[in-house]
């Protein structure tokens, strides 16, 4: 006798890839909240108290630079660091090689330098390594230096948070006029999350800050702009005509779209790392730590936490600001109503005489069908869903010249002789 094996149930992890994924994220959303504003907390505690390690674009301050390729010692970083420090007095702020092969040079940044500790400098530095000049012999002239203005880094920033400023404005309308007002105050609290997150973790690490630093922290806003978009336009699908239905609550349906967008969210964020990370590798391998990096690195963090915020924390505070609509909390109610209603009537069928063996009931009244209020439900979704495909079809078919009755009953209805095959080739 032939054994049926029972169907195995899809994993979790399964349920990400078809959009079936059972993950309670809008019902955890207090646990994300207090997450989220711990982490904000810490952040702004952290820039307002130790502040940001600024480059010398900002500060001020001297830069040396010459070949890597030397006649004596090699020009590693650590000995060009010890030589700075013997001859200044001080240690480096840094010491990095850019470039590679024979374009390959060594750059010291340092605070501002006098006249008389450059020259000393530059000495040391020639004597130690004897770098290569233009014309193939070791000389002191391949041994540059330049003041560098702090008033260029800071103009930088200004233009920076002018940008930013002009940036939110324009998405917050943007948002407000595709979706609606609650999905786009998500939408700017989120982004401003990212934001604050992403400085603040500089300023805990002690990355340094640079001209790169602020431009690629405006780009990775709009990559958080665009997951939380695709986001809400599964929720914006997934509660079309919501108010007419009964079968699920709004946090019910945005929780399904997250489901649903979970798994193509994590693709997003993976396949926009990774060439981040190949950019870090280029940067930090090939050409030395500097501008490449410093752009890699902002970008790498920013995408991160864009993608934790879009779907922890944007659609979850969109749930919260549309329960506060009275409508919302009335179709609430009636799914609630409508679902206790159901499990009466299981409750009732379970306890029928026909199955327990008791008397006959000594009130039959009619039973509540618990698949009525599904059958409206779908009878509503569908009616919605046959409109929207009248009007997408009427718009964009164009019009056709229609037949007269006649002419159709005569075109489909062939009769006579002329209808029927003769055998014989026309000629």
């Amino acid at each position: 006798m032939a054994t049926s094996t029972p169907a195995r149930r899809p994993g979790r992890l399964s349920g990400l890839y078809t959009g079936t994924g059972s993950f309670d994220v809008v019902g955890r959303r207090r646990t994300w909240y207090t997450t989220f504003g711990l982490l904000v907390l810490i952040c702004l505690a952290s820039i307002v108290f130790r502040g940001f390690n600024l480059g010398i674009e900002f500060t001020g301050g001297t830069q040396v630079q010459f070949p890597a390729t030397t006649a004596a010692a090699p020009a590693d970083v650590g000995s060009v660091g010890r030589v700075f420090e013997s001859a200044v007095g001080r240690e480096a702020d840094i010491v990095q090689t850019a470039g590679s092969g024979a374009s390959a040079s060594v750059i010291i940044r340092s605070k501002a330098l006098e006249p008389t500790e450059s020259v000393a400098l530059k000495q040391a530095l020639f004597d130690t390594f004897q770098p290569i000049g233009s014309d193939g012999t070791p000389s002191l002239a391949a041994i540059s230096d330049s003041v560098v203005s702090g008033t260029w880094g800071g103009q930088i920033t200004t233009q920076a948070i002018i940008a930013l400023i002009v940036f939110l404005v324009l998405v917050t309308l943007f948002l407000a006029l595709y979706f609606e007002r609650a999905m786009a105050a998500s939408a700017l609290v989120a982004l401003v999350h990212d934001v604050v997150v992403t400085a603040g973790i500089y300023s805990i690490v002690g990355f340094e800050v640079t001209p790169s630093t602020v431009i690629g922290l405006l780009t990775i806003l709009g990559f958080s702009l665009y997951d939380t978009v695709v986001v809400f336009d599964k929720v914006r699908e997934n509660t079309r005509g919501l108010l007419g239905l009964t079968r699920r609550t709004y946090p019910e349906a945005a929780n399904l779209a997250l489901n649903q967008t979970l798994m193509r969210s994590i693709n997003t964020s993976l396949i926009a790392v990774l060439p981040v990370v190949g950019l870090m590798v280029i940067g930090v391998g090939l050409l030395g730590v500097g501008t490449l990096a410093d752009l890699a690195l902002v970008q790498m963090v920013g995408i991160l936490v864009g993608a934790l915020s879009s779907l922890l924390l944007a659609t979850p505070l969109l749930v919260d600001l549309k329960m506060r609509d009275p409508r919302f909390q009335e179709q609430a109610a009636k799914v609630a109503s409508r679902r206790k209603r159901a499990a009466r009537a299981l409750g009732g069928a379970e306890a029928h005489p026909a199955d327990t063996g008791a008397g006959p009931d000594p009130d039959p009244g009619p039973r509540p069908d618990p698949d009525a209020d599904a059958d409206a439900d779908a009878g509503v979704l569908a009616g919605e869903l046959r409109r929207e495909r009248a009007m997408a079809a009427a718009s964009s078919a164009p019009a056709r010249p229609g037949k007269d009755r006649s002419q159709r009953a005569h075109a489909t209805r062939p009769a006579g002789k002329s209808s029927r095959p003769s055998g014989k080739r026309s000629r």
